[in-house]
C-alpha cells in the first residue's frame, strides 16, 4: 500500500477508489434513524406491502411549486417518504412531482380540476412571497397525490383529518400521516378483495337521506356493502366482516339480540352508534322551548354490560362546542341572528393515542351520552372524550336553547375527559350462556353447523359510541347532502368520516397498516425571544467561528509544514 500511494499514479488508484465508492453509493442506499420518534424508519406492515407488489404503481404528487416554508416541508418529506418506498418496492414503484394545471389551457385545466374534485381532492389556497415591492400573491395548490394501479385511480388528501386553522401544527400531524396515508392508499387500490360490511336495519334505523353520506358516499365506495335485516335472516351472515348498528329507535327483542351475540362469538366485529336518550334538533326547533330528553328503552343494557361499557341516560355538554345560529334580538320587526356556542354539541378530542384518533382533528358529536366501562376481562381505550370543561346533565335531561345562562353556570362546567366513544379488546362471554333451552340450542348448532358459543375463540373487538348522529349528515334544499360532520353555517368540516373509516380499518384490517397512525412528530421550534436576544452570539458561532477555524487550520498546517522541511535542510 506504501509502494502505491508513493508512486508516480496514486492518482489513478484514489480515482478508482473515488468511482467505487460512488457505484456502490448508487446501488446501496441506507441511513440511521436517529430520531427520538423514529420519524424515519417504516412500520413493519409498510415495507411487507411494499415488497409484496405484483405490478406497477405510479404516484404523481401535485404539491410542489412555490410554497411557503410548511407546505415546502411537507414536500419535500413526501419525496423523502417515496423515496424510501421505492428502495423496498423497486421498479414496482413509480413516482414523480408535478404542478396541477401546469402547460394546460383553461379548457383543459378545467377539466382536470373536475377530475380532482370527483376524486374527493381539494385545492388549498396559500400566499406567496412575489418579487421586492409586489404584494403577496394568492394562488390554489392541491395537497395531495394520485395513485395509479392498472386500471385504478385513488386521490390521497395529504392535509385530509386537519383543521388548517392549527397552523404549523396540522402540517406537522400531516407529514406524521404521511406513511399511513401512502400505506393505506396503495394497500386500497392494489387489494384484489375488500372486507364486507353489514347495516343492520329492522329496529328503526335510518335509511334516509341523513345517512347518506355514511351509505353511499363512504361503505359502498370504501367496502363490500349490505343490508342485514335481522328478523329476515335466521343468523347474521359471516360473510360480512363487520357490523354496524346505527341508531336503533325501536326495542331489541332477544331473539335478535341473540343473532348479535352470537355473530360476536362467532369472529364477527361490531360498530356501535347509538342514541340511548331522544334528543333531536328538530323537536328543539319546533318547540322553540326546553324539552325533556327521554329513554329510547333499546334494551341493549345487559348485551352491552356483559361486553364491558354502559351508556349512561344523560347528555354531555362541553364549553369546547361547535355553533349554531339563534335568535339574539329583532331589528324592528326582523330577529336578529348570530352563531352562538352550543354546549349540546361537543368537539371531541383523542388523548389517549390510540391510532385510530391520534394526529386526528376534532370530531363534532350531537346530543351524546356518557359511557362508563365495567370492569372484567376485557381491554378498554378511550377512542374520543370531551374536554376538561364539560358536565353532564342527568335524567331527567332538559334540552334548553340558553343552557347557559350565567357565571355561575360556567362554573359547573368542572368535568374532564368524559368518554363518548370506547374501543373493547379481548374474548368477549355470551350473554346467554346457561339461558338458553335445549331446543334453542339444538336449533343454534343447526343453523351454525356447531354447538352454542359461550365466549370467542380468539380475541375480537368492537367499538362503541354513545352518539349516532355522529355519522348523521345535514340535508339542505340547495346542496342535498352534506358531509358528516359537515355545520354548513360555520362552514367548518370535521373529522367524523376519518374517524368512522379508521374505526372500520381498525376491526377489519389485520395487516397493521393502521398503526402506522400512531407515529408522533414532535414539533421542536426555536425560542423566537432566545433567538432575538442571542442573535450576534449566533452569528458569530456560525460565521465567524467556521473562518477562525479554516484560518487556524491554515496556520498550523504551514508552521508543520514549514518545520518540516527545514529539519530536511
Amino acid at each position: 500500500m506504501n509502494k502505491l500511494l508513493s508512486s508516480k499514479l496514486w492518482w489513478l488508484f484514489l480515482l478508482i477508489v473515488l468511482v467505487g465508492i460512488n457505484y456502490l453509493a448508487s446501488v446501496v442506499h441506507t441511513r440511521v434513524d436517529l430520531t427520538q420518534e423514529k420519524r424515519y424508519t417504516l412500520s413493519p406492515a409498510t415495507k411487507k406491502l411494499l415488497r409484496g407488489l405484483h405490478d406497477k404503481v405510479s404516484v404523481t404528487v401535485l404539491l410542489t411549486g412555490d410554497m411557503p416554508a410548511g407546505f415546502k416541508k411537507l414536500s419535500n418529506s413526501t419525496q423523502e417518504m417515496l423515496q424510501e418506498f421505492k428502495e423496498l418496492a423497486g421498479s414496482n414503484l413509480q413516482f414523480k412531482f408535478e404542478k396541477a394545471g401546469e402547460g394546460l389551457d383553461d379548457s383543459a385545466r378545467a377539466k382536470m380540476q373536475l377530475h380532482l374534485d370527483s376524486l374527493g381532492l381539494k385545492p388549498t389556497n396559500i400566499k406567496v412571497k412575489a418579487k421586492a415591492g409586489e404584494a403577496q400573491e394568492e394562488r390554489l395548490v392541491y395537497p395531495g397525490a394520485l395513485i395509479t394501479y392498472r386500471d385504478r385511480e385513488v386521490a390521497v388528501d395529504l392535509l385530509q383529518g386537519q383543521d388548517m386553522t392549527g397552523g404549523v401544527q396540522s402540517l406537522n400531524n400531516a407529514e406524521a400521516l404521511l406513511e399511513y396515508k401512502m400505506a393505506r392508499s396503495i394497500q386500497k387500490i392494489t387489494a384484489d378483495t375488500v372486507p364486507a360490511i353489514g347495516y343492520l336495519v329492522g329496529n328503526g334505523q335510518p335509511l334516509t337521506y341523513n345517512v347518506y353520506d355514511l351509505i353511499d358516499r363512504t361503505l359502498r365506495q370504501e367496502y363490500r356493502f349490505g343490508f342485514v335485516p335481522i328478523d329476515s335472516v335466521p343468523v347474521i351472515p359471516p360473510v360480512f366482516d363487520a357490523l354496524v348498528i346505527v341508531k336503533p329507535t325501536e326495542p331489541f327483542s332477544d331473539q335478535q339480540k341473540l343473532k348479535i351475540d352470537q355473530y360476536i362469538m362467532n369472529g364477527g366485529k361490531v360498530f356501535w352508534l347509538i342514541d340511548k336518550l331522544y334528543a333531536e334538533m328538530d323537536s328543539l326547533m319546533r318547540s322553540r322551548s326546553d324539552f325533556v330528553a327521554y329513554d329510547r328503552n333499546l334494551n341493549l343494557d345487559d348485551l352491552l354490560f356483559k361486553y364491558g361499557v354502559r351508556i349512561n341516560g344523560n347528555l354531555v355538554q362541553d364549553l369546547q362546542c361547535d355553533k349554531i345560529p339563534l335568535v339574539v334580538g329583532n331589528y324592528g320587526n326582523q330577529p336578529q341572528m348570530q352563531l352562538i356556542p352550543w354546549p349540546y354539541f361537543p368537539t371531541l378530542s383523542s388523548y389517549s393515542g390510540h391510532p385510530i384518533a391520534k394526529n386526528l382533528d376534532n370530531v363534532l358529536s350531537i346530543f351524546p351520552n356518557s359511557i362508563d366501562t365495567v370492569k372484567n376481562n376485557i381491554r378498554k381505550t378511550i377512542l374520543l372524550s370531551t374536554s376538561e370543561s364539560s358536565r353532564v346533565i342527568s335524567t331527567p335531561a332538559i334540552v334548553s336553547l340558553n343552557s347557559v345562562k350565567t357565571e355561575e353556570d360556567l362554573k359547573t362546567f368542572n368535568q374532564a375527559f368524559i368518554p363518548v366513544a370506547v374501543l373493547l379488546e379481548g374474548r368477549f362471554s355470551s350473554l346467554y350462556t346457561n339461558r338458553l333451552s335445549t331446543g334453542t340450542l339444538d336449533t343454534l348448532a343447526g343453523i351454525y353447523k356447531q354447538p352454542f358459543r359461550a365466549a370467542t375463540q380468539q380475541e375480537s373487538k368492537m367499538i362503541v359510541v354513545s352518539d349516532a348522529d355522529l355519522v348523521a349528515n345535514v340535508v339542505t334544499a340547495n346542496e342535498g347532502p352534506l358531509f358528516m360532520g359537515y355545520n354548513q353555517f360555520t362552514n367548518n368540516q370535521y373529522a367524523n368520516k376519518d374517524f368512522f373509516l379508521n374505526c372500520i380499518q381498525y376491526l377489519t384490517d389485520s395487516s397493521g397498516i393502521l398503526e402506522t397512525r400512531g407515529k408522533d412528530f414532535a414539533l421542536r421550534l426555536l425560542d423566537t425571544k432566545r433567538t432575538e436576544e442571542d442573535r450576534v452570539q449566533w452569528q458569530l458561532m456560525n460565521i465567524g467561528l467556521p473562518v477562525v477555524l479554516v484560518l487556524l487550520f491554515g496556520v498550523v498546517y504551514q508552521a508543520v509544514r514549514k518545520r518540516k522541511y527545514q529539519g530536511k535542510k
